[in-house]
């Protein structure tokens, strides 16, 4: 079992963890009370009902030994929460927690577009945010809040991010080219050779993918908006390893 929380919603399914299909429809809630402590951890009791085994949890936040120390786009509450103690006596069976970026980068890499690559490989997911999961080598650098990082004096999510093209109704040439911005910047830092762009955006990559001018090569994740989930069932399911 798979669970996205994300700034708009929360979802869980049932994954094949041997080649990533969805085996049970997605169930979804909004996210309640903009992202509050104790009632997102209602809605995601809510969208994983009975299921017994482990559960894989991808989180808005930077995930250090358990504990969630920030909160981009969710209840400031979260910060310094110890989350993964709080969702285990919750279900009282094992949880795997871990960055929601990280959990979708770690779904492509092993069952999607970055599947057999090596060298310097980035995944971004654009959403209610910019999530981002570094990759050297197949190996995953977590936490690297990307989004963050400052483009043209203010966070490159406020401009870049899929809400943004939805709040300032932007096409899809016209926000290429904020992306275009970010990528440039991130190509001087880290000089990716893959980028793999992910999020619910990524349904639309034809319309956009032309208008970008990076060295970088880009892919369309292949799990598209459910690698949040692929990812956080295949850390679940290392716990029984």
């Amino acid at each position: 079992m798979g669970v996205d929380f994300g700034g708009s919603s929360i979802k869980a399914a049932r994954i094949n963890v041997d080649n990533g299909s969805l085996v049970s429809e997605v169930r979804s809630v909004p996210t309640p009370n903009a992202g509050a402590l104790k009632p997102s951890l209602e809605a995601i009791v809510e969208v994983v009902g009975d299921w017994p085994d482990p559960i894989g949890v991808a989180f808005p936040s930077v995930i250090q030994h358990g504990r969630t120390l920030t909160a981009a786009n969710i209840g400031q509450e979260w910060i310094g929460a110890d989350a993964l103690v709080l969702l285990t006596r919750l279900f009282m069976r094992p949880v795997a927690l871990l960055n929601d970026a990280d959990a979708a980068g770690l779904a492509e890499m092993k069952l999607g577009a970055g599947r057999g690559l090596t060298g310097t490989v980035l995944m971004l997911t654009f959403g209610t945010g910019i999530g981002s999961a570094l990759f050297v080598n197949g190996v995953l650098w977590p936490n690297t809040e990307l989004g963050h990082l400052e483009v043209d004096g203010q966070g490159a999510e406020v401009n870049a991010s899929a809400k943004a093209r939805a709040r300032d109704e932007l096409s899809f040439d016209a926000w290429a080219k904020r992306v275009d911005r970010v990528l440039a910047e991130y190509r001087k830092l880290l000089w990716p050779e893959v980028v793999i762009v992910g999020g619910g955006i990524s349904e639309h990559f034809e319309k956009f993918a032309g208008h970008l001018s990076t060295q970088s090569r880009i892919l369309p994740a292949q799990l598209r908006q459910d690698a949040g989930i692929v990812g956080a069932a295949l850390a679940a399911d290392a716990l029984k390893s």
